[in-house]
Protein backbone atom coordinates (compact mmCIF):
# COMPACT_ATOMS: atom_id res chain seq x y z
CA UNK A 1 0.00 0.00 0.00
CA UNK A 2 2.78 2.23 1.15
CA UNK A 3 4.21 1.54 -2.24
CA UNK A 4 1.19 2.57 -4.14
CA UNK A 5 1.49 5.46 -2.78
CA UNK A 6 4.60 6.61 -2.98
CA UNK A 7 4.11 5.95 -7.02
CA UNK A 8 1.52 8.12 -7.00
CA UNK A 9 3.86 10.92 -5.26
CA UNK A 10 6.35 10.77 -7.87
CA UNK A 11 3.69 11.03 -10.79
CA UNK A 12 2.72 14.07 -9.04
CA UNK A 13 5.81 15.42 -8.30
CA UNK A 14 6.87 14.36 -12.18
CA UNK A 15 3.83 16.90 -13.92
CA UNK A 16 4.43 19.52 -10.85
CA UNK A 17 7.94 20.00 -11.50
CA UNK A 18 7.46 19.88 -15.23
CA UNK A 19 4.55 22.65 -15.06
CA UNK A 20 7.41 24.73 -12.97
CA UNK A 21 10.62 24.44 -15.18
CA UNK A 22 8.20 25.02 -18.63
CA UNK A 23 7.00 28.37 -17.11
CA UNK A 24 3.03 26.87 -15.79
CA UNK A 25 1.27 27.97 -13.12
CA UNK A 26 -0.21 24.08 -12.85
CA UNK A 27 0.10 20.53 -14.17
CA UNK A 28 -3.64 20.34 -15.39
CA UNK A 29 -1.51 21.74 -18.59
CA UNK A 30 -0.31 18.38 -19.25
CA UNK A 31 -4.43 17.38 -19.69
CA UNK A 32 -4.56 19.80 -22.40
CA UNK A 33 -1.72 18.76 -24.18
CA UNK A 34 -2.45 15.33 -24.11
CA UNK A 35 -6.32 16.01 -25.59
CA UNK A 36 -4.71 18.06 -28.75
CA UNK A 37 -2.32 15.66 -29.10
CA UNK A 38 -5.04 13.12 -29.39
CA UNK A 39 -7.98 15.14 -30.93
CA UNK A 40 -6.52 18.48 -32.43
CA UNK A 41 -8.94 20.16 -30.46
CA UNK A 42 -7.16 23.21 -31.82
CA UNK A 43 -4.98 24.06 -34.51
CA UNK A 44 -1.89 26.48 -35.09
CA UNK A 45 -3.98 29.33 -36.43
CA UNK A 46 -7.37 29.59 -34.22
CA UNK A 47 -9.95 31.57 -32.13
CA UNK A 48 -9.93 29.56 -28.88
CA UNK A 49 -12.46 30.27 -25.78
CA UNK A 50 -10.86 29.12 -22.28
CA UNK A 51 -14.02 29.34 -19.91
CA UNK A 52 -12.94 28.73 -16.16
CA UNK A 53 -9.34 30.25 -17.26
CA UNK A 54 -7.13 30.76 -14.08
CA UNK A 55 -4.42 30.30 -13.24
CA UNK A 56 -4.15 30.58 -16.72
CA UNK A 57 -2.15 27.27 -17.83
CA UNK A 58 -4.49 26.39 -20.64
CA UNK A 59 -4.53 29.84 -22.22
CA UNK A 60 -0.58 29.80 -22.08
CA UNK A 61 -0.33 26.80 -23.86
CA UNK A 62 -2.75 28.34 -26.54
CA UNK A 63 -1.18 31.23 -26.74
CA UNK A 64 2.42 29.03 -26.84
CA UNK A 65 0.92 26.56 -29.62
CA UNK A 66 -0.77 29.08 -32.15
CA UNK A 67 0.37 31.53 -34.67
CA UNK A 68 0.81 35.29 -34.19
CA UNK A 69 -2.36 36.29 -35.66
CA UNK A 70 -4.52 33.96 -33.62
CA UNK A 71 -6.77 34.65 -30.52
CA UNK A 72 -7.12 33.56 -27.43
CA UNK A 73 -10.24 34.66 -25.22
CA UNK A 74 -10.04 33.57 -21.89
CA UNK A 75 -12.70 34.49 -18.52
CA UNK A 76 -12.94 33.24 -15.35
CA UNK A 77 -14.09 34.76 -11.73
CA UNK A 78 -10.79 34.74 -10.40
CA UNK A 79 -7.73 36.68 -12.30
CA UNK A 80 -4.96 34.66 -14.18
CA UNK A 81 -1.60 34.62 -12.47
CA UNK A 82 -0.17 34.29 -16.09
CA UNK A 83 1.30 37.52 -18.08
CA UNK A 84 -1.67 39.21 -19.71
CA UNK A 85 0.13 41.56 -21.95
CA UNK A 86 0.57 38.87 -25.26
CA UNK A 87 -1.77 41.00 -27.66
CA UNK A 88 -3.72 37.67 -28.63
CA UNK A 89 -5.28 37.11 -25.51
CA UNK A 90 -8.90 38.59 -24.38
CA UNK A 91 -9.46 38.49 -20.70
CA UNK A 92 -12.30 38.52 -19.16
CA UNK A 93 -13.07 38.40 -15.12
CA UNK A 94 -16.44 37.47 -14.48
CA UNK A 95 -18.99 35.04 -15.05
CA UNK A 96 -19.22 32.94 -17.96
CA UNK A 97 -23.52 32.67 -17.42
CA UNK A 98 -23.73 36.22 -17.12
CA UNK A 99 -25.20 37.80 -20.12
CA UNK A 100 -22.36 40.94 -19.84
CA UNK A 101 -19.25 38.40 -20.17
CA UNK A 102 -20.98 36.33 -22.99
CA UNK A 103 -21.89 39.67 -24.70
CA UNK A 104 -17.99 40.39 -24.80
CA UNK A 105 -16.98 36.75 -25.97
CA UNK A 106 -19.16 36.94 -28.75
CA UNK A 107 -17.79 39.83 -29.80
CA UNK A 108 -14.38 38.59 -30.70
CA UNK A 109 -15.93 34.91 -31.78
CA UNK A 110 -16.69 32.68 -33.18
CA UNK A 111 -14.19 30.39 -31.86
CA UNK A 112 -12.61 27.01 -33.47
CA UNK A 113 -12.44 25.69 -30.04
CA UNK A 114 -14.06 25.80 -26.51
CA UNK A 115 -12.11 24.21 -23.90
CA UNK A 116 -12.88 24.01 -19.99
CA UNK A 117 -11.21 22.78 -17.18
CA UNK A 118 -13.37 24.27 -14.90
CA UNK A 119 -14.88 22.99 -11.99
CA UNK A 120 -17.69 23.22 -9.64
CA UNK A 121 -16.89 24.41 -5.40
CA UNK A 122 -16.77 20.89 -3.77
CA UNK A 123 -18.43 19.70 -0.62
CA UNK A 124 -16.27 16.10 -0.37
CA UNK A 125 -19.25 14.47 -1.55
CA UNK A 126 -18.83 12.66 -4.86
CA UNK A 127 -22.56 12.42 -5.31
CA UNK A 128 -23.04 16.02 -4.43
CA UNK A 129 -20.16 17.46 -6.57
CA UNK A 130 -20.83 15.45 -9.67
CA UNK A 131 -24.32 17.08 -10.34
CA UNK A 132 -22.42 20.19 -9.71
CA UNK A 133 -20.27 19.07 -12.25
CA UNK A 134 -22.95 18.28 -14.48
CA UNK A 135 -24.89 21.25 -14.42
CA UNK A 136 -21.40 23.02 -14.96
CA UNK A 137 -20.80 21.35 -17.77
CA UNK A 138 -24.42 21.27 -19.41
CA UNK A 139 -24.88 25.19 -19.24
CA UNK A 140 -21.56 25.00 -21.33
CA UNK A 141 -22.22 22.90 -23.64
CA UNK A 142 -26.01 25.22 -24.13
CA UNK A 143 -24.09 27.64 -24.94
CA UNK A 144 -21.49 26.31 -27.59
CA UNK A 145 -23.91 27.25 -30.64
CA UNK A 146 -23.49 30.95 -29.66
CA UNK A 147 -19.61 30.49 -29.18
CA UNK A 148 -18.08 28.00 -31.81
CA UNK A 149 -18.09 27.90 -35.59
CA UNK A 150 -18.98 24.98 -37.84
CA UNK A 151 -16.78 22.10 -37.77
CA UNK A 152 -15.14 23.75 -34.01
CA UNK A 153 -14.39 21.45 -31.25
CA UNK A 154 -15.30 21.19 -27.60
CA UNK A 155 -13.42 19.90 -24.56
CA UNK A 156 -14.68 20.34 -21.10
CA UNK A 157 -13.57 18.80 -17.47
CA UNK A 158 -16.27 16.48 -15.99
CA UNK A 159 -16.47 14.57 -12.59
CA UNK A 160 -17.24 10.97 -13.23
CA UNK A 161 -20.96 9.86 -11.44
CA UNK A 162 -22.77 8.79 -14.43
CA UNK A 163 -24.28 11.47 -15.99
CA UNK A 164 -21.13 12.40 -18.34
CA UNK A 165 -22.93 9.57 -20.30
CA UNK A 166 -25.99 11.96 -21.23
CA UNK A 167 -23.45 14.95 -21.69
CA UNK A 168 -22.14 12.73 -24.44
CA UNK A 169 -25.24 12.25 -25.48
CA UNK A 170 -26.22 15.86 -25.74
CA UNK A 171 -22.81 16.20 -27.45
CA UNK A 172 -23.48 13.51 -29.97
CA UNK A 173 -26.57 15.49 -31.43
CA UNK A 174 -24.70 18.68 -32.30
CA UNK A 175 -20.71 17.54 -33.03
CA UNK A 176 -19.46 14.89 -35.77
CA UNK A 177 -17.88 12.52 -32.95
CA UNK A 178 -18.34 12.89 -29.07
CA UNK A 179 -16.54 10.54 -26.68
CA UNK A 180 -15.52 10.50 -23.19
CA UNK A 181 -11.15 10.65 -22.71
CA UNK A 182 -9.28 10.57 -19.64
CA UNK A 183 -5.78 12.19 -19.87
CA UNK A 184 -2.22 10.50 -18.49
CA UNK A 185 -1.68 13.72 -16.44
CA UNK A 186 -5.44 13.00 -14.19
CA UNK A 187 -4.69 12.19 -10.63
CA UNK A 188 -4.92 8.39 -10.68
CA UNK A 189 -7.20 8.51 -7.75
CA UNK A 190 -9.29 11.20 -8.91
CA UNK A 191 -12.65 10.85 -10.46
CA UNK A 192 -12.39 13.81 -12.97
CA UNK A 193 -12.13 13.16 -17.21
CA UNK A 194 -12.93 14.81 -20.48
CA UNK A 195 -15.90 14.49 -22.36
CA UNK A 196 -15.11 15.92 -26.13
CA UNK A 197 -16.93 17.19 -29.08
CA UNK A 198 -15.49 17.11 -32.58
CA UNK A 199 -16.89 18.62 -35.40
CA UNK A 200 -19.50 20.99 -34.47
CA UNK A 201 -22.85 20.75 -36.87
CA UNK A 202 -23.73 24.40 -36.47
CA UNK A 203 -26.59 25.55 -34.53
CA UNK A 204 -29.19 24.53 -37.15
CA UNK A 205 -28.75 21.10 -36.36
CA UNK A 206 -28.76 21.28 -32.77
Amino acid sequence: MSRQRSSKRSELDHYSLRAKKEGYPARSVYKLEELNSKFKIFKHNSKILDIGAAPGSWTLYCLRKTAKDSLVAAIDLKDLTISKNDARLFFVKGDFFEDSSQKQLLEKGPYNAVISDAAPATTGNRTVDSGRSFTLASGIIGIADKMLVKGGNLAIKIFQGGDEKELVGMLADIFETAKIFKPKACRRESFETYIIGLGYKGASQG
